[in-house]
């Protein structure tokens, strides 16, 4: 049996904690939110703050992020104003009106992880907890193999 990827496994476990946090928030009567709005949410409590990295992290369009923010910010969630230290660029901060839904969101976050830590046992949690939090390094520069049937060949 083949197993998965690593990567498959932690988007897995993204998922899994987005979905629970969205039905849990929802629930509790708070504004839906949208995975990408919740992915850019984990991105500024992380500590970035920039839209340009915002979009990058993201895997979006400076057009899309903008949008994002803007409809974020309508709802009072989010501010966006010019970085003091590059004008072009735009800084995006929690608003404070959203500060309720970021304490519920933590409180969640924090049931999920004591329930996870409950199913897979302390042993396992730990560990993961300890190779997420490990100095991993930059992205390493990897090549892949050539592939037998080069893209744009014409063979399959």
């Amino acid at each position: 049996m083949h197993n998965p990827l690593l990567m498959m496994n932690l988007l897995s476990a993204v998922y899994w904690f987005d979905e629970a946090l969205q039905t849990a928030l929802k629930r509790e009567g708070w504004p839906a939110i949208t995975r990408a709005q919740s992915l850019l949410f984990a991105n500024l409590a992380a500590g970035e703050y920039r839209a340009s990295r915002l979009a990058r992290n993201l895997g979006v369009t400076r057009q899309s992020i903008s949008e994002m923010l803007r409809e974020l910010e309508t709802r009072g969630l989010l501010t966006t104003e010019a970085d003091p230290n590059d004008r072009r660029a735009r800084v995006v901060r929690f608003s404070e009106e959203s500060e309720p839904l970021r304490e519920a969101a933590r409180d969640v976050l924090r049931q999920l992880e004591r329930e996870l830590k409950t199913r897979i046992g302390p042993e396992a949690f730990g560990g993961l907890i300890g190779g997420l939090t490990a100095e991993w390094g930059a992205p390493p520069d990897v090549q892949a193999q050539k592939p037998v049937h080069p893209a744009g060949s014409g063979s399959r």
